[in-house]
């Protein structure tokens, strides 16, 4: 295991009803940006709640969000809080609605020029930032308990992350109640996006971490259990619970100290992304058992960790274990109705890896824990 820091500032409030505790957590004269995207809000019961709960608290609202946040859309929420002299920001939604809220609490006090350097940075020069707050009401990103954000540039074709411990959220709402009302692709996407971005901390090489290990395998075995069980019992608050919860602790930090990280999935789906507006979820089903495949042997050891620990997978065989393990992460994609080919989302198989290729090549010169995974490769491995 490696040396490493771990460090998390954000007080998470997990409970049906737990809303009302954001008049206990937001200073009592805070002047509020509220930020959230579309209507869901006003139908899950998470708005009413929260207007409630900030009670005569200056509050100004911004709405609109995209599921993939726009740079141009965040910079507008900016001039809001500059026009008003807003110093505090809840954002009300999932994980896009968290991320460019916490771009916009870093380029709100950004002394540069063009705020986009802060993505081009990967948030080097954030040197402070507006506090936020956040009440989540879709679980996928685990964006409520980390320090990371990522935003779209639609003019640019370009989506790039930041990250600063300046934009950890105060505190969290997690009330899983609000995530009753979410349309199947919304659950099946948040159940995907939580489970790769485990993969991503944990199938890369033995680190000799049987915390970080066993921690990993647990949320992921609890993602394949209850995923299901989210499309099918619509009203089961204990199942919603378990999800709510297993996406937070998917990317909090906690399972990747001390071991090495892949993210390669998660960067070449944020070019997919970009260049054909799939979802971010769709991006990683279509990414990951094709990148898994191509460094199979390199993950081999973690994929037969992960075939026996989490799907039950108990060939003899190296070879055939592994197969069957890659094998049991596409099938548990499609089982939750993700898609896992360009060919699912009406994409030329064809044409799109030399394009997403070039596209990564404009940011990065390899990916991966051992970064040998170069834009050849991207398209190599997306070709398969």
């Amino acid at each position: 295991m490696n040396s490493f820091i771990l460090y998390n500032p954000t007080k998470l409030v997990f409970g049906i009803g737990e809303t009302a505790k954001i008049s206990q957590l937001v200073p009592a004269k805070a002047r509020v940006l509220l930020v959230y995207g579309g209507g869901s809000v006003k139908k899950n019961g998470s708005y009413d709640q929260t207007i409630k709960a900030l009670g005569r608290r200056k509050v100004v609202e911004f709405s609109g969000i995209e599921a993939n946040p726009e740079y141009e859309t965040c910079l507008k929420a900016v001039e809001v809080i500059k026009k008003n002299k807003l110093d505090f920001i809840l954002a009300l939604g999932g994980g896009s609605v968290i991320d460019a809220s916490k771009f916009i609490a870093a380029a709100a006090l950004f002394k540069g020029k063009n705020p986009w350097q802060i993505l081009t940075s990967y948030g080097a020069n954030v040197k402070e930032a507006l506090p936020l707050g956040t009440v989540l009401t879709i679980p996928a990103t685990g964006s409520e308990m980390n320090q990371n954000s990522v935003i779209s540039r639609r003019a640019t074709t370009e989506k790039l992350a930041f990250a600063s411990d300046l934009v950890f959220p105060k505190f969290s709402v997690l009330d899983p109640t609000f995530t009753l009302t979410l349309p199947d692709r919304q659950i099946s996407n948040g159940v995907v996006d939580a489970f790769v971005h485990v993969m991503e901390q944990y199938c890369t090489r033995p680190s000799d971490a049987p915390i970080q290990d066993g921690f990993s395998e647990t949320i992921l075995r609890t993602l394949v259990s209850e995923g299901p069980k989210a499309l099918k019992k619509k009203d089961d608050i204990a199942v919603r619970s378990n999800i709510m919860f297993s996406a937070t602790m998917a990317l909090n930090k906690l399972i990747c100290v001390g071991v090495p990280e892949d993210w390669a999935t998660h960067l070449i789906g944020h070019e997919i992304t970009a260049l054909y507006g799939l979802d971010h979820a769709q991006s990683l089903a279509v990414v990951m058992p094709k990148l898994l495949e191509y460094k199979r042997a390199s993950k081999g050891d973690k994929l037969v960790q992960l075939g026996r620990n989490v799907f039950g997978i108990s060939e003899k065989s190296k070879k055939a274990a592994i197969t069957k393990t890659i094998e049991a992460v596409a099938n548990f994609f499609k089982k939750m109705k993700v898609g896992t080919e360009f060919a699912d989302y009406k994409i030329d198989a064809k044409q799109a890896p030399a394009k997403v290729a070039a596209n990564v090549a404009k940011h990065f010169a390899a990916l991966g824990e051992n970064a040998d995974i170069t834009p050849a490769d991207v398209e190599k491995l997306l070709k398969l």
